[in-house]
């Protein structure tokens, strides 16, 4: 092998090293979304995501009537891209433990795609051809798709559905329209 084709060689291999390490970044597996894993803790976070911005939502214990402690929600890492883009909202198992591993992760930015190719872009049609919808919950305002395959859940909301904002009423598969689009992603680590 002549020292061209070499050189040759080691561009086209580089090339595909970088090009698998920006498709790893945004993808969406079981137990995976990126570079963060079931493994992952809170104080990793800032190594894996050093050029964005890591913004802390930690809530604090308080003492209520009883002398006992509680909190009113659950700690939040928001990830913002260096352009300012909301990448990911990331909930901690245990609160104000930097040491806990990740509950879930919330997908804010459309360029996180699962192996199948879907993303915050997709629509019902494409979750539907793909994935098993295992379960569906109505909230007040929303369809929630359970898909066990990912251990997600993707949230239409009920505009989408043409039903009443605030209705009660519970939502099948069949009542939802093909081109509904996502409204929430989440994965869920435990």
């Amino acid at each position: 092998m002549s020292f061209l084709q070499r050189s040759i060689l080691i561009v086209l291999v580089s090339f595909l090293f970088v090009q698998c390490s920006k498709e790893n970044k945004y993808l969406i597996e079981k137990g995976k979304v990126g570079y963060l894993t079931k493994e992952t803790t809170i104080l990793e976070l800032s190594t894996i995501f050093k050029k964005d911005s890591i913004v802390s939502n930690l809530q604090l214990e308080e003492l209520n009537n009883e002398d006992k402690l509680f909190s009113l929600d659950d700690d939040e890492y928001e990830i913002f891209s260096v352009k300012g883009d909301k990448l990911l909202e990331i909930a901690p198992t245990n609160q104000n433990d930097s040491l806990s591993k990740i509950k879930s992760i919330q997908i804010f930015n459309k360029n996180y795609k699962t192996e199948k190719g879907i993303s915050l872009q997709s629509t019902f049609k494409d979750i539907n051809e793909h994935y098993l919808v295992n379960n569906i919950e109505t909230t007040l305002t929303s369809a929630t798709l359970f898909i066990d395959e990912l251990n997600a859940t993707i949230s239409i909301d009920k505009k989408e559905l043409g039903i009443n904002i605030f209705s009660r009423e519970e939502v099948t598969i069949d009542q939802i329209p093909d081109i509904a689009k996502i409204k929430y992603f989440t994965i869920w680590f435990n």
